[in-house]
């Protein structure tokens, strides 16, 4: 018999199931950057594909840094769930496991010369996403870890006059990243100093400190370094790789479907490529920009730099060995990745990185 009662109570059910599957959930990211940043850009992207890839069901929404915590406790605000996610480089948390740094800033491309395309390869196919997924467990926070932006090579950085050798860079007062990549400049006697971005300009109007560096093209020229330094070496060794990712409570990781999850794994290989893009181009119009328009020197950085800081770097790796087991598997895991990569990869680079300097003297 038709029972209108039963029908109504059965429709009501589905649809409340149907909402409840296809809830809208709001992933927020807290960054350590401002929301004009291109970093930001980026990651807006990257939110752009996740709600494609899910329809709609999980949007990401983008805070400034102290939106909600400060740049440094994002991790742990996090694993607390006070924010569903966040946002910075992974060698932000050097502090809370030394092997932070050998995903996000591995100091001379770990010792063995990998640059930001070589670093993916071992991430994708080496072993490395393994690893990094047990760095968090290894470093007993409560996050699901999702590599976003590799950036790379950094500029050595800018400097009042020219360097001819590691004795005139000795002579500076220069600030450089925290950590194990600022150690490995002081082991090799240059008077380096840390401090946050927002607080280079202001030292170096000020004489604080002589030369700096930042990044690259793009965001040195956004700092506006070209207002009071000419002299700009791009061959760097102290930050071949640097990686910014990507963090989520793992409670809300687990509370998303299958597809969702899909998505943001799907989303951040993505991101990867793009970012890589992305940057060569912008930095390239930046550089030009700088050239051309502010009395920016480009200058070729002192052969003794290369051979000393690598030197300091690799002593700097192996002491971290030492001390720790995690950090010695992944270092070990990333030289026998360029045991087998490297050969072929500096060498097939050799000749298509001499073809475009060739090309670039001829701009000048």
């Amino acid at each position: 018999m038709f029972n209108l009662k039963t029908v109504t109570a059965v429709a009501v059910a589905i649809s409340m199931t149907a909402t409840s599957a296809f809830a809208e959930k709001v992933l927020r990211i807290q960054s350590v950057l401002s929301t004009t940043s291109d970093e930001v850009r980026m990651v807006e992207s990257f939110a752009d594909d996740v709600a494609a890839l899910t329809g709609g069901s999980l949007k990401i929404e983008i805070l400034p840094a102290g939106a909600i915590v400060g740049p440094r406790d994002i991790m742990d605000a996090v694993d607390a769930g006070l924010v569903e996610g966040g946002f910075a480089w992974t060698h932000y948390w050097g502090g809370k496991h030394v092997a932070a740094n050998l995903f996000g800033a591995p100091v001379a491309g770990a010792g063995v010369g990998m640059d930001n395309i070589a670093f993916l390869s071992w991430f994708q196919y080496g072993g490395g996403k393994e690893l990094y997924d047990r760095l968090w467990t290894e470093m007993g926070v409560n996050v699901k870890g999702f590599m976003l932006q590799p950036v790379g090579p950094e500029a050595l950085g800018w400097f009042p006059e020219p360097i001819n050798s590691m004795d005139d860079f000795r002579k500076m007062r220069f600030r450089a990243p925290p950590g194990m990549v600022g150690a490995a400049y002081a082991e090799i006697g240059v008077p380096a100093v840390a401090m946050g971005g927002g607080d280079i300009l202001p030292a170096l109007e000020k004489g604080t400190i002589d030369a700096a560096e930042w990044c690259c093209p793009k965001p040195d020229s956004v700092f506006g370094f070209q207002k009071v330094l000419k002299h700009y070496y791009l061959q760097g060794l102290h930050q071949v790789v640097v990686n910014a990712d990507m963090y989520v409570n793992g409670d809300f990781y687990n509370g998303l479907s299958a597809t969702e999850q899909k998505a943001l794994e799907v989303a951040a290989n993505a991101s990867l490529s793009k970012s890589m893009s992305y940057r060569i181009y912008e930095n390239g119009k930046a550089l030009k920009d700088l050239t051309d328009n502010h009395g920016v020197i480009l200058e070729d950085t002192p052969a003794d730099y290369f051979t000393e800081y690598m030197a300091a770097a690799k002593k700097s790796l192996q002491a971290a060995a030492d001390e720790n087991a995690f950090f010695a598997e992944v270092w070990q895991s990333q030289k026998d990745f360029a045991d087998i990569a490297v050969p072929f990869w500096a060498g097939a680079q050799a000749s298509n990185a001499g073809l475009g300097k060739a090309h670039a003297d001829t701009l000048k």
